[in-house]
């Protein structure tokens, strides 16, 4: 699995997580359910195949380290969002600039711009 694809998936879980106010625990059991993931494979080719324990670690360690720091990365969006309060973007978008920031602010091992790149394709 590519680091594209996990990041996709840990978007994803952010977004879960913000809609229906779970723990990165509850998000990650019930999105990596048997049944949940069959689902995925027939709507992206990314996820034809489970993620391998490289891929699980860094969506774990993503999921769970923007869950910790979540009102600093809020924080940091609401700081550039001009005109815009957090909870007035929408889900995906909070998922996916709370990703990114959360690589940015806390993952030394991810070029910044990577990241940025990863959003702007998301």
């Amino acid at each position: 699995m590519t680091r594209k694809t996990a990041r996709q998936i840990a978007v994803q879980l952010l977004f879960s997580m913000d809609l229906n106010e779970l723990s990165a625990g509850e998000a990650f059991e019930l999105f990596f359910s048997p049944e949940h993931y069959e689902t995925l494979r027939g709507e992206d080719t990314g996820f034809e195949e489970q993620p391998d324990e490289k891929a699980l670690s860094y969506i774990r360690r993503l999921v769970e380290t923007g869950s910790e720091h979540l009102p600093a990365l809020d924080d940091q969006i609401a700081s550039y969002a001009r005109g815009w309060k957090t909870e007035r973007l929408s889900a995906a978008t909070r998922a996916i600039l709370r990703t990114a920031l959360c690589e940015i602010l806390y993952f030394d091992d991810i070029p910044e711009g990577a990241s940025v790149n990863e959003a702007v394709e998301l």
